[in-house]
């Protein structure tokens, strides 16, 4: 079984999309989030946690692919942390890109897919478009319409979405030497 590192309701339909598509996923909570240990470190010692994360399921699942995924402001960090680590796929949704990033004129090297909704009151559809248009060769963007920022009633699609793009993307078993 593949693994993927996903970084609440979101994170739910994001570890379901990869699960249905036989991947192995693993949600954690950042530091100083419920339980976990540390504290906020305004996306620094987040990105780091990604970072671990992405380790743990190499070290755990060493020929299988690892994705990266997140949501919001955890998209942000599985950007980052991806852009620094190569992982084999990425999924951004709804990226707090331009309050965390930055560089955000790089771009990771694999398949990469950002869903965005257009009513977003949090991360404007607008700066995402344009982000992504100044992209080469970019990622590939889905706007949900009629979507605010928390997918209200369309989680399901979204978690479809996702799944369809990770299964349009296949990979074998890979050797991690990075």
């Amino acid at each position: 079984m593949p693994s993927a590192p996903v970084i609440r309701w979101h994170d739910d339909e994001l570890s379901r999309s990869f699960v249905s598509a036989g991947y192995a996923a693993l949600r954690f909570n950042f530091r100083g989030v419920s339980q976990s240990d540390g504290s906020f470190d305004d996306g620094r010692g987040e990105v780091e946690d990604v970072l671990a994360a992405a380790a743990w399921m190499r070290e755990e699942f060493p020929r299988r692919p690892v994705w990266l995924a997140g949501f919001s402001f955890g998209a942000a960090m599985a950007f980052i942390a991806a852009v620094r680590d190569k992982p084999d796929g990425l999924i951004t949704v709804a990226p707090a890109i331009s309050r965390f990033v930055d560089e955000p004129d790089q771009q990771p090297d694999c398949p990469w897919l950002i869903v965005q909704g257009d009513q977003d009151e949090l991360v404007d559809v607008d700066e995402t478009i344009t982000w992504v248009n100044a992209l080469r060769p970019g990622p590939q963007l889905q706007v949900f319409a009629g979507t605010e920022h928390f997918f209200h009633g369309k989680l399901v699609l979204l978690r479809k979405a996702v799944e369809e793009f990770v299964l349009d993307h296949p990979l074998d078993d890979v050797s991690h030497s990075q």
